[in-house]
């Protein structure tokens, strides 16, 4: 992962039980740690016997920081305002993102758990048009068919022939949902 990212960074979802292992694997690697951020989803599966998990971890990691870019204001301009009053590009950079599961009723189902809007958000604060992306683990195409759409190159990779399938079946038709038939 080191070599590949070359001065990048890198953005890992993961559950919090894989935490331990991850910041040791992180260590090792010499890769320098810049934010630890929470996705926040609407719901999360309803438990008897302990607290209700309801959002995804994510670390941001990076190679070289005097090479990693970042662009603050990639989403709001600086003395932008919300209505509600306050800084719109500071609470979007918030550690914490709520951004709600994505429904697809109606269209043939995706395997993948991200909403476009986090790979958005991601994308314009840590790349820039023409970049490559690289998706180790493809999954439905999620990452390849929001950093197409957001003028980005991709590269990934899928071991399951069925995502692999379905997330090439989503890039050559240039659809970011397919129609169920």
């Amino acid at each position: 992962m080191k070599r590949v990212l070359k001065p990048r960074a890198a953005f890992i979802f993961f559950r919090l039980e894989h935490l331990k292992e991850l910041l040791i694997v992180l260590d090792e690697l010499d890769l320098s740690f810049i934010n630890h951020l929470v996705w926040k989803y609407q719901f999360g599966l309803v438990t008897t016997r302990k607290y209700v998990t309801s959002h995804y971890h994510i670390l941001f990691v990076g190679v070289d920081e005097r090479k990693r870019k970042f662009f603050p204001y990639a989403r709001y301009e600086k003395d932008e305002k919300l209505p509600e009053g306050g800084s719109a590009h500071y609470k979007d950079k918030e550690d914490v993102w709520t951004i709600p599961r994505e429904y697809w009723t109606g269209d043939v189902k995706t395997p993948t758990k991200l909403p476009a809007e986090i790979i958005r958000k991601i994308l314009a604060y840590s790349s820039e048009p023409g970049d490559i992306v690289l998706d180790p683990f493809l999954g439905s195409g999620q990452v390849a068919v929001v950093s197409k759409m957001e003028g980005r190159r991709f590269t990934g990779f899928e071991v399951v022939p069925d995502y692999f399938q379905f997330a090439t079946k989503r890039l050559e038709s240039g659809s970011y949902r397919l129609k169920a038939e």
